[in-house]
């Protein structure tokens, strides 16, 4: 872990409430990455075994949509986890993502946080508590994008 790092995590929204200790042990996890403009972080279905804390940047979360193509189902920045599906059972990506601008983040293996929720269970229920928002939130986002892409228009009062 570098001070810079420890710094970046500390000073990241999901790192709020979180004690010095459980920083400096989560950091040492932590890799420092840019990702440029337009390139694809990961697709749905493939293997899920990282997440990202974004620094800066713009990602686009997809959803592959049967005979319309790839749908924004949400944009993240600055504050904003990437990279859930490796809590489930499963760990497939359930959506894509992609920069849209230029990303700088904060990267993690997820088998080493496993293994250091599992060490530090107090640390373990903290990061499982914000992550668990962050995928009702995805999924409630998922869940209105397609319920506009599917309404039903509705009618004018004058109209056919």
């Amino acid at each position: 872990m570098t001070e810079s790092t420890a710094a970046a995590l500390a000073g990241h929204t999901f790192a709020t409430g979180l004690s010095r200790q459980h920083i400096d042990r989560l950091a040492a996890h932590a890799t420092a990455i840019e990702i440029p403009a337009g390139q694809r972080i990961f697709a749905e279905g493939q293997l899920a075994a990282r997440f990202w804390l974004v620094i800066s940047g713009r990602v686009a979360l997809d959803l592959q949509i049967p005979g319309r193509g790839r749908l924004i189902v949400e944009t993240l920045g600055p504050g904003d986890e990437l990279g859930l599906s490796w809590l489930g059972p499963i760990r497939q990506w359930q959506f894509g993502a992609v920069a849209q601008l230029p990303v700088t983040a904060l990267e993690f293996q997820s088998a080493a946080v496993e293994a250091l929720c599992d060490y530090d269970h107090e640390l373990g229920y903290k990061l499982t508590r914000r992550l668990l928002a962050t995928a009702v939130s995805r999924l409630q986002a998922a869940r209105i994008r397609i319920l506009d892409l599917y309404a039903v228009p509705v009618r004018s009062a004058g109209g056919p």
